[in-house]
């Protein structure tokens, strides 16, 4: 039902800052929670960041509190990811992904997925 496309990855130095952003299209699409997942080499998938689909409610995985900031764009159909003071085990290609059920509050609800965009921290 939705189509997500992430931006914004890159290659930067322990303590600089990268904005993600996802671009969303598709039936509905405004409506859902919107999420932020990371996956490290050999490891397993992991919740970074979500937002209900009206944004009043915010969740962050306890290693990037304080440092990322999920938010939506001006244009309801984006996503991003402030990340700020960044260090190298960030190091992970970040996926966007979209609830349909717009609460964000369950991983398992998150059904519909970006391709990924690399973020690598150099220490």
């Amino acid at each position: 039902q939705v189509q997500l496309v992430e931006s914004g990855g890159g290659l930067v130095q322990a303590g600089d800052s990268l904005r993600l952003s996802c671009a969303a299209s598709g039936r509905n699409y405004a409506t859902y929670a919107m999420g932020w997942f990371r996956q490290a080499p050999g490891k397993e998938r992991e919740f970074v960041a979500a937002i209900n689909w009206r944004g009043y409610n915010t969740y962050y995985v306890d290693s990037v509190k304080g440092r990322f900031t999920i938010s939506r764009g001006n244009a309801e159909s984006t996503v991003d990811l402030q990340m700020n003071s960044l260090k190298p085990e960030d190091t992970a290609v970040y996926y966007c992904a979209a609830d349909p059920t717009g609460r964000g509050t369950r991983e398992t609800s998150f059904t519909s997925w970006g391709r990924g965009t690399q973020v690598t921290v150099s220490s």
